[in-house]
Order: C-alpha cells, then sequence, then structure tokens
C-alpha cells in the first residue's frame, strides 16, 4: 500500500511540473452599452491567459477588435462572445469596437 501512495504521489507532482493541472483562466466580463465598453480599463496580471466576455446590451451589433491583443468578434445585439488572449508582457493593449470607433473603445493593462 504505501508504494502505490508513493508513487501516486510522484506521478501528481510530475503532472503538475509538466504543466498537465492547469488554474482556471482569468475572466473579464465587459458590457458594451450606449456604444462603450464597461469597464473601459481592465487591469489584468501579465504573464497569464485571460478570458474576455462581451455582452452586447445595445440593440445593434458591434466589433470588438485589436491588432495587439489578436482577436476580431462581430456580437449582434444582445448577443455575448468570448475571446481569449494570450499571456501578455506588462503593458497596455487598445481595442475598440469597430462599429463605433468614436466612443466604443478600451484598454487592457497588463502589470
Amino acid at each position: 500500500m504505501m508504494k502505490k501512495l508513493t508513487r501516486g504521489g510522484v506521478l501528481a507532482a510530475a503532472l503538475m511540473l509538466c504543466g498537465v493541472a492547469h488554474a482556471e483562466d482569468l475572466t473579464a466580463n465587459i458590457a458594451i452599452k450606449d456604444h462603450r465598453f464597461y469597464p473601459s480599463v481592465i487591469k489584468v496580471p501579465a504573464g497569464q491567459k485571460i478570458k474576455l466576455v462581451f455582452t452586447n446590451m445595445d440593440a445593434t451589433p458591434e466589433e470588438p477588435e485589436s491588432a495587439s491583443l489578436g482577436f476580431e468578434k462581430v456580437i449582434a445585439g444582445g448577443g455575448r462572445a468570448t475571446v481569449f488572449v494570450k499571456p501578455l508582457k506588462p503593458g497596455s493593449y487598445s481595442f475598440i469596437g469597430e462599429f463605433n470607433q468614436a466612443t466604443a473603445q478600451g484598454t487592457v493593462l497588463a502589470q
């Protein structure tokens, strides 16, 4: 019995070191209302994959996009979409709403 526990403990440690055990992605919820993003500034830890969940509360579609964050997604009025962003280096990364660029502006701050 003791050998099985020891082997099991070693296997669990090895799997964790290999990255098989994943922590949950950091999730940021962003509402689109009156052609603006709420919140407009999202602070995240650098070096961690993040999940951005956009909920469009407007009746019209919006297209959040960012070349620096690597996403572009059309969201129907009343719709919802999720995008994943790779781990970021410390810095400021902007995103816009393609259909309402003057008002739909946001920033991800990786610290």
